[in-house]
């Protein structure tokens, strides 16, 4: 089976990362985490090969990291 490249993988990569920055430097590099989720969206709302899945898994970022910062100001 031959690799090939998707947006996704690179989507996943950095999420992988910003979970790592999260537990390194705390929740107030949950900024970076969210605009690389809010540019996923928006990425996904302009396909034209629409993936709800996509679609889901970056809006559940979304929320995450407005919960994470919404703990950090709250």
């Amino acid at each position: 089976m031959k690799y090939k490249f998707e947006w996704n993988d690179l989507r996943a990569l950095t999420t992988l990362i910003n979970v790592a920055l999260i537990m390194i430097y705390g929740l107030s590099i949950c900024w970076f985490g969210l605009g690389i989720a809010i540019l996923g969206v928006i990425k996904d709302l302009t396909e034209k090969d629409f993936r709800w899945n996509s679609l889901i898994m970056h809006l559940s970022n979304v929320m995450l990291n407005v919960f994470f910062l919404a703990k950090l100001f709250g």
